[in-house]
């Protein structure tokens, strides 16, 4: 193993150039063979998971999902506020920012961007938990690209360019997934489920994120300082391939539902909405059946 790592090092090392000694030694940094190897564990439990899950009733993990969540959610809140107040430390550039000149700030947003990207090994439970609930539906070539790929990419930016320019797209990201993680701990309450009214505006919100990051690197090649320009092509042709995927599953998801209840309520068929039946629907169809039984 210490040979493998060897030469993917002195082959990143010569393709890439030298790391940043700032994060030498930090924990799942030191070589890509760990991260990669989890990832394809990933790949292997997504894959084989449904089919050991097939025959089994789903388990409903109710009290674990609140802790998840509202775990996260507080980690990302945590993200959100120390990257806020690092730039503002820094005297981040928005237009072009670099690695070096933020003094103390910069290690800051280092510290708190290995979080981010240690978050992003965490989130693997998001999948391992539809699996385990069997909501197989819920595991899309979307979902799965976006997981498997994020903790990768995150590897490569804590070695070559942990702070300056990288940090927007975090910033942007941890304020989100408060949004999101709030959201699904809460929906793990049945009793709070009513009053859930902000799911559609979550996907709305990251795709206005792709958007703002795309802008925000942009303004780095535009405006070029001495953050390294093949990061920032990059970054702006991985927001492009999730807006893509992100608009596709929002169609899907809500134009199509709500296309389908229109003609659903214009047929006069029962209407279903989140797993809830029209309950004048329901009552009719069980006066007939009464009124046939006593026939």
């Amino acid at each position: 193993m210490e040979l493998l790592d060897k030469t993917i090092n002195s082959y990143l090392d010569v393709w890439l150039g030298p790391r940043d000694p700032r994060v030498k030694g930090w924990l799942l940094l030191e070589n890509y063979t760990p991260t990669f190897l989890f990832s394809v564990l990933y790949l292997l439990i997504v894959w084989l998971g449904p089919k050991y899950m097939r025959n089994k009733q789903p388990f409903s993990c109710r009290g674990i999902l609140v802790v998840y969540n509202l775990g996260l959610t507080l980690l990302s809140l945590y993200m959100f506020y120390e990257l806020v107040t690092g730039v503002w430390e820094g005297g981040y550039n928005f237009f072009c920012q670099d690695t070096h000149s933020g003094g103390e700030a910069d290690m800051k947003i280092i510290r708190v961007l290995w979080w981010y990207y240690f978050s992003k090994l965490i989130e693997f439970m998001d999948t391992f938990f539809f699996i385990l609930r069997k909501n197989n539906h819920q595991i899309t070539v979307l979902h799965v690209y976006h997981h498997a790929t994020m903790l990768n990419i995150w590897w490569f930016v804590m070695n070559w360019v942990p702070c300056g320019h990288s940090y927007f797209g975090a910033t942007l990201n941890s304020f989100i997934h408060v949004l999101m993680y709030s959201y699904y701990g809460l929906s793990a309450v049945p009793a709070m489920r009513p009053y859930l009214w902000w799911k559609k505006y979550i996907t709305q919100g990251q795709l206005t994120q792709f958007v703002l990051t795309i802008f925000q690197t942009s303004c780095g090649v535009v405006w070029p300082c001495a953050f390294p320009q093949g990061w920032l092509y990059f970054q702006i042709s991985y927001m492009i391939s999730l807006i893509i995927l992100f608009t596709n599953f929002y169609i899907q998801t809500y134009n199509k539902k709500a296309s389908s209840r229109r003609k659903e309520y214009q047929n006069g068929s029962t209407a279903t909405a989140n797993g809830y039946t029209n309950s004048f629907s329901s009552l009719e169809n069980n006066v007939k059946q009464r009124k046939q039984r006593k026939d």
